[in-house]
């Protein structure tokens, strides 16, 4: 399935029906008086979070959506019937802007959650609404009110635990392979990743989700390679993988690549820098320069950052990382937890 994050649509509530202008003429009923019954309300137009979905893809095709209309009145006090609501199902994770994508009106980041898009319009009243003791014979009726309407945009983050990012090749789509049940396109070439791809990491009682986001290079904030589109789906995630290739050969400085990936994800938004990560050293089996080992290890010890040694082709080092990403995930969750308690306290 083609996965897309990123789309546009056209919204509408239901018009109201019209009020209806009518008086009761009946044999045998004198001076019967005005009896035109209120148009019904229309539909409104409702976003609704669906779990089985994880793409914005329906939306290529089918950009507006306009609820259901309100009846027209009838004689006899008939009002007229309310319009059907609207609900367009969106994935959980869906962030809905403005038509100009600047202001969120709504994060719709749970199942089941719903935003009202569009408020359908009021029904008119009928000339029976207007009649008063002075007033027994009253023409004057309303037309129903037209719904709201609005082009909203819609983007869509990711829910995982875990991110994956690091440059390009760096192995990422190696790894996520390796640990879950996702199958994403591996090559020896950049970019090989060009949609994040999701996985599910099982070990002993405990499950996360884990992303692997499309490679990182200098200036991906700045819109430079694909960085800056998937960078939004790094914001839900609560820690880091953060790779770097150690294969020898390849002429890349594993610290200045460290330094420039966390560069840009603090310079995309700046609590990303404050984000817990993990340094994964892959491409283990392929390592073959002692120094740039050595240098990585004490910039991780300067930053006090955890370095974790893997080799995602031969296994070597995968267990132990399964089982420290499960152990920060739960050092986060309890210090959430203390934070809540507190602020909970009177």
């Amino acid at each position: 399935m083609t996965f897309i994050d990123e789309a546009r649509i056209f919204v509408a509530g239901g018009p109201g029906g019209n009020g209806c202008l009518s008086f009761r003429r009946e044999k045998y009923v004198p001076r019967g008086g005005p009896d035109g019954g209120d148009g019904g309300n229309g539909g409104s137009a409702w976003l609704e979070t669906d779990p089985s979905l994880n793409t914005l893809l329906s939306f290529r095709y089918r950009q507006r959506f306009t609820a259901d209309r309100g009846r027209h009145g009838e004689g006899s006090d008939r009002h007229g019937r309310s319009g059907e609501d609207l609900v367009i199902k969106v994935p959980v994770g869906t962030v809905v802007l403005d038509e100009d994508g600047i202001v969120v009106l709504a994060d719709l980041a749970s199942a089941g959650e719903r935003f009202l898009a569009a408020k359908g319009g009021r029904g008119g009243r009928g000339n029976a609404c207007f009649a008063t003791s002075t007033n027994r014979a009253p023409r004057r009726h309303e037309p129903g009110h037209p719904g709201e309407e609005r082009w909203l945009s819609l983007q869509l983050k990711l829910l995982a635990d875990v991110a994956i990012v690091g440059f390009p090749n760096a192995g990422k789509s190696t790894l996520i392979s390796r640990i879950s049940a996702a199958r994403p396109r591996i090559a020896d070439y950049p970019f090989t990743t060009i949609v994040p791809n999701l996985g599910v990491v099982s070990s002993g009682y405990r499950t996360f989700v884990i992303a692997d986001i499309p490679g990182l290079i200098e200036g991906a904030h700045l819109g430079q390679g694909l960085g800056i589109r998937f960078l939004r789906h790094v914001e839900r995630t609560r820690l880091l993988l953060h790779l770097v290739d150690m294969s020898s050969g390849t002429g890349r400085d594993p610290v200045r690549d460290l330094d420039v990936v966390n560069k840009e994800l603090a310079a995309y938004k700046a609590e990303l820098a404050d984000r817990p990560q993990i340094i994964v050293a892959a491409k283990m089996d392929a390592a073959q320069d002692p120094a740039a080992i050595k240098a990585l290890e004490a910039h991780c010890r300067r930053r006090r950052l955890k370095l974790l040694k893997i080799s995602a082709v031969t296994g070597a080092g995968l267990t132990d990382l399964v089982r420290e990403t499960i152990k920060a995930l739960d050092r986060i969750d309890a210090e959430l937890g203390e934070r809540v308690s507190l602020e909970e306290r009177p």
